[in-house]
Parts: C-alpha cells; sequence; structure tokens
C-alpha cells in the first residue's frame, strides 16, 4: 500500500497484520479523481482511518488538515507511525467514532467513513445522522461498504451526489448543500 499522488506520491503505508480493511491503491486513485478539486485545501475527518490510508492521500494531494480516529489500537499504532513517516501533518484520535462526533466541534470539508464492513448498516446511517453539524456548507462525505449493499439512507440535509463500484466496493459521495 503507497500514496498514489501528490507530495508523498509513491511513499508506502506500513499496515498491521490482522484487524483491517485496506483500501486499495487502485480503488483510492480512481476515488481521488472523482473528487478532483474538492481536495486542495480541505479540512479532512477520516473515519474508522484504519492505517490512514484515505486522509494521508488526501493531505498529499493538497488538504490542509486531517483528523484521523480509529479505536482498534493495533492500527492506531499503526497510524501514528504512518503520520509520523510521512510528516504531512494531522492529528490521530484513538477512539470510538460517536464519541467524536459527540465532542468535536470542528468543521470538516470533505469526511471519509470507511467503516469494517461487518458495521451494522444503521450504524452507518446514525454517523451519517451525526456528521450534519461537523460538515462546513457543501462539505462532502465519502463512505465505503461492500459492493452490493444498499445506499444508507442518510439525513434531509445531505443529498447523494453520485455512487460507484470499484472492484468488490461500493462508494458513495454525499453533498451537503450545494451538489459539486
Amino acid at each position: 500500500m503507497r500514496i498514489i499522488a501528490g507530495q508523498a506520491k509513491g511513499r508506502k503505508l506500513r499496515r498491521p497484520v490482522e484487524g483491517t480493511r485496506p483500501f486499495t491503491d487502485r480503488n483510492r486513485e480512481a476515488l481521488f479523481s472523482s473528487l478532483g478539486n474538492l481536495v486542495d485545501g480541505a479540512a479532512v475527518l477520516d473515519l474508522y482511518a484504519g492505517v490512514g490510508s484515505l486522509g494521508l492521500e488526501a493531505l498529499s494531494r493538497g488538504a490542509d488538515d486531517a483528523t484521523f480516529v480509529e479505536w482498534h489500537p493495533p492500527a492506531v499504532a499503526v497510524l501514528r507511525e504512518n503520520v509520523l513517516s510521512l510528516g504531512l501533518g494531522g492529528e490521530v484520535v484513538s477512539g470510538d467514532v460517536f464519541d467524536f462526533l459527540r465532542e468535536t466541534r470542528d468543521l470538516f470539508d470533505l469526511v471519509f467513513v470507511d467503516p469494517p464492513y461487518d458495521l451494522p448498516a444503521a450504524s452507518v446511517e446514525d454517523v451519517l445522522e451525526q456528521l450534519g453539524d461537523q460538515l462546513k456548507p457543501s462539505g462532502q462525505v465519502v463512505v465505503h461498504r461492500r459492493f452490493g449493499e444498499s445506499a444508507p439512507r442518510v439525513p434531509a440535509d445531505l443529498e447523494l451526489v453520485w455512487e460507484r463500484r470499484y472492484g468488490d466496493a461500493q462508494i458513495w459521495r454525499f453533498s451537503k448543500g450545494t451538489q459539486q
């Protein structure tokens, strides 16, 4: 696993032996190509961050800041190593996604929601519901699930921009406010 483009292009990321499901290089390249200039200058939130591949890719491509939230201790350790070794910045929060969303007052332009596949769809929908207060106007949310799952039910302040399949991955992008 490596950074695909930008300032840290080609740099390798470490990953724990078990406990995470990597977002493949090919899928990450396709996703970021579809996001285009939405990453430039963005405040990024990477929920269920794993080893941080999505948030670190965003930082490499010009995001201003990234916050990584992960609870799994082996993943948190590797995530911290990846953030430090790339030197692109970012804050690692070791803890529960729901606790973080309840407590943070930060606002984000781009949020990645990449939970374990075994997390129930209702929990993903709860995350989307709680994100409303943390999104800036025109904020974007990208949700990654296993191919074949139905699109998550979203709150009224988010609208579906697109849905894509990359291999065995299903990706949805939602926008708050004006669609981009």
